[in-house]
């Protein structure tokens, strides 16, 4: 792979910010990168990792260090690293803000670890949103963030464009879960053997997962994909799309399969049964209820939409990736 394509994660340094963690997934990132490029028979690097910081005058954070320098990464995903204090308070965050909204906008993936969920809460993004954070702080999150959908007893919660973390440890998690999406399931089992990071409750994560494009650079398809992603594509209807994306329909069909590489059918597909995994593996709601909740009225439909986009049938997936099986 040639560099100036380099996959490019962002470390945010902010105030308290736990360093171990920011140092142990630099060393995990940078591992799984040189697995990948002995797999590509290359020696230049697929992905890099940069750190982010706000300092004195500055008003927005600006690069202070790059596993690269002289590459030309893009930016493809932001990880807010935990913090052993206080979580940060509104004032310690205002800074970042519209910084982390703008890479948002533009596909940037963000993602938290433990207390680095109350600067991404700071954003807006996750209102309306599934996330996660250290059980310790769940009374203080749903004070600042009454509109998130937190579930604490879940260690790591992907939600297309925003990822969150739970425990300050977590962060093994969410290096592993980066390098799934970017570089692929083989090398991310590669790196967890490598670091002796047991990967076997993680990878019924993995299974399968739909990771979507948003790095393609269409504003208006991104558009579409940020609010399906928030509403759950509870509403799919084509003029709807067309009209979020302010795109004639025909204009939007083609536009939506030439930057996510599937029909906007397909892809409201995929966020769906993706939802209908997450109630199979973590509740004991009949799959006829979680067929209604993630908006098919016919439960046979359903089954047979499951059955092709994840290869089992829900009752099979269930039985096989269930958490609470001895």
């Amino acid at each position: 792979m040639n560099q100036k394509h380099a996959i490019e994660i962002g470390l945010i340094v902010y105030e308290k910010a736990q360093m171990a963690a920011i140092l142990g997934l630099t060393d995990l990132l940078m591992v799984a990168s040189k697995i990948a490029a002995k797999h590509q028979d290359t020696t230049d690097l697929p992905l890099q990792v940069s750190y982010w910081e706000i300092k004195g005058s500055n008003l927005r954070p600006t690069c202070n260090f790059s596993s690269n320098p002289d590459g030309s990464g893009r930016l493809a995903a932001i990880i807010i690293p935990p913090t052993l204090e206080t979580p940060i308070a509104k004032q310690a965050a205002a800074p970042w803000l519209e910084w982390l909204r703008d890479q948002h906008s533009t596909g940037v993936i963000l993602s938290s670890v433990c207390a680095g969920a109350f600067l991404l809460g700071e954003t807006g993004l996750l209102s309306k949103r599934k996330a996660t954070t250290h059980w310790g702080y769940a009374e203080d999150f749903k004070q600042r963030f009454s509109d998130v959908d937190l579930d604490v007893d879940r260690i790591i919660i992907e939600d297309g464009d925003i990822v969150t973390a739970g425990g300050a440890m977590a962060w093994t998690d969410l290096g592993l879960r980066m390098v799934d999406r970017f570089l692929g399931s083989q090398v991310m089992n590669e790196t967890a053997r490598a670091l002796l990071i047991d990967p076997s409750r993680r990878e019924q994560c993995y299974y399968s997962a739909f990771s979507p494009n948003l790095t393609h650079g269409d504003a208006a398809i991104l558009k579409v994909q940020h609010w399906l992603q928030k509403t759950e594509a509870r509403v799919i209807d084509l003029s709807t799309l067309a009209s979020c994306a302010q795109l004639e329909e025909r204009t939007f069909l083609r536009r939506f399969h030439k930057a996510t590489g599937m029909t906007s059918t397909e892809y409201c597909q995929r966020l769906r049964i993706g939802s209908a995994k997450d109630f199979l593996q973590f509740s004991l709601m009949p799959v006829e209820q979680i067929a209604w909740k993630v908006g098919y009225s016919d439960v046979s439909a359903f089954r047979k939409i499951f059955k092709r986009v994840v290869g089992l049938t829900p009752s099979e997936y269930r039985r096989r990736f269930t958490l609470d099986k001895e």
